[in-house]
């Protein structure tokens, strides 16, 4: 698999585990009571940044990811074990978002996010023990790990980017001021993926090769949207034009429109412009002049220019980095999960939460008292209205934990086996 730089993936945190109904029964305690051990925590599933990481290709190999359920509780208060929580490496620059918008933006070394979080282990019969019940009969089922499906985007942090049409000798500089090795070739859109190089000697910095862009790549003609989100993060911005076309201010100016069409804060970075393939030139320093005052004639097939190119691409680097605000990871904190939700199943409904399944496991439905309790409980935390809201109607069936119900909107429904 080539270079990956967009996917979506599956995230599921572990389930909590089951807390324990037992009741303590040994020679010579007639009133041992309940002994139940509450269930462990589902482990939560990690995206950290791991810098040796280029790509999304193992997101994209594995779009799964689930974490360690709980384990359950025991007799005699044993609290089952917590899951592990599955961290998963991406990329230095990682974007995730979800259905509601961003969820996390993770630059920098070891920079992390929570993106499904575990569900919170059931009580055992112990902890559920109280004046009004004494010796609980029933514990609490653990509760779900959240799911969520996420859109991974991968935008290359590099201190320098190349920017420039196709073939304008944008992989060719790459070579000669870093050790990488990009392919280049004599037709355009030679570079398909970003290439990423060290530069300097003292003071090291990256510089990203982004490919060509085109007239339009801001609406994403030619994939010009995928690439301009990776000179987004670039802090200073070398533009490249080819001295040897047909009109290189022309080019210029489709440059640096497309940048300012994409995001005007581009047009407002340290930039500086090459003029490349001077060797195909009669008189280079001419046309470089056409581009505006300060632009470097380069050529990098003989090597001219390149080692001024190197200054002053090193001194760009540490101006824009002395210029700029740190790179901060960016998390966003969303609101607790809510006390239920419903799911359409087929041709039945089924609520989902904690709170409203320990109330079913817990009603005796011998009891028409406390079937009426439930009923009401059931009403009040807003399950009725939910359930007409996703579409259900009188006498669907409607499943809350192991038991099913007729689903009456007046408040009047009755459970069965």
């Amino acid at each position: 698999m080539g270079f990956v730089d967009e996917v979506t993936v599956f995230v599921r945190g572990g389930r909590g585990g089951d807390g324990a109904n037992s009741i303590l029964r040994e020679p010579y305690k007639p009133r041992g009571g309940p002994d139940g051990g509450n269930g462990g925590r589902g482990g939560d599933v990690v995206f950290e940044v791991d810098p040796g990481l280029r790509d999304l290709t193992s997101l994209a190999d594995h779009p799964h990811q689930r974490a360690e359920s709980g384990r359950p509780g025991a007799r005699r208060n044993a609290d089952g074990a917590d899951g592990a929580d599955l961290v998963v490496p991406v990329p230095d620059g990682a974007r995730v978002e979800d259905e509601e918008g961003l969820l996390a933006d993770l630059v920098g070394a070891r920079s992390r996010a929570v993106v499904a979080r575990g569900g919170r282990g059931g009580r055992g019969n112990a902890a559920l023990a109280g004046p009004a019940n004494r010796v609980p009969r029933s514990a609490e089922a653990g509760e779900l790990g959240e799911e969520r499906r996420l859109r991974v985007e991968l935008r290359i942090v590099a201190d320098v980017g190349l920017v420039g049409l196709p073939n304008a000798g944008k992989s060719t500089l790459l070579s000669r001021l870093t050790a990488a090795k990009p392919k280049i070739a004599h037709y355009p859109f030679t570079t398909l993926t970003p290439n990423l190089g060290v530069a300097g000697r003292e003071d090291r910095f990256v510089v990203a090769d982004v490919p060509g862009l085109v007239e339009g790549a801001h609406e994403g003609r030619g994939l010009g949207d995928r690439f301009l989100r990776h000179v987004s993060r670039c802090r200073a911005l070398v533009l490249v034009v080819d001295l040897s076309s047909v009109d290189p201010a022309a080019d210029l100016e489709t440059v640096r429109s497309e940048l300012a069409a994409y995001d005007p804060a581009l047009v407002e970075r340290p930039a500086l412009v090459a003029g490349t393939k001077a060797d195909l030139v009669q008189d280079p320093r001419a046309a470089a002049e056409a581009l505006g005052p300060g632009t470097m004639v380069v050529s990098g097939a003989s090597g001219e220019g390149v080692e001024a190119l190197a200054e002053r691409v090193g001194a760009l680097a540490r101006e824009a980095a002395a210029s700029a605000e740190e790179r901060q990871p960016v998390v966003v904190l969303r609101p607790a999960r809510p006390p239920f939700v419903v799911r359409r199943e087929g041709e039945r409904f089924r609520v989902v939460g904690r709170g409203v399944e320990r109330w079913v496991a817990e009603t005796d439905f011998d009891d028409p008292a406390k079937v009426e309790r439930l009923q009401r409980r059931l009403a009040k935390e807003g399950v009725e209205r939910q359930l007409a809201r996703s579409g259900a109607r009188r006498g669907d069936e409607i499943v809350i934990g192991d038991r099913a119900f007729e689903f009456l909107p007046e408040g009047e429904s009755r459970g069965k086996a």
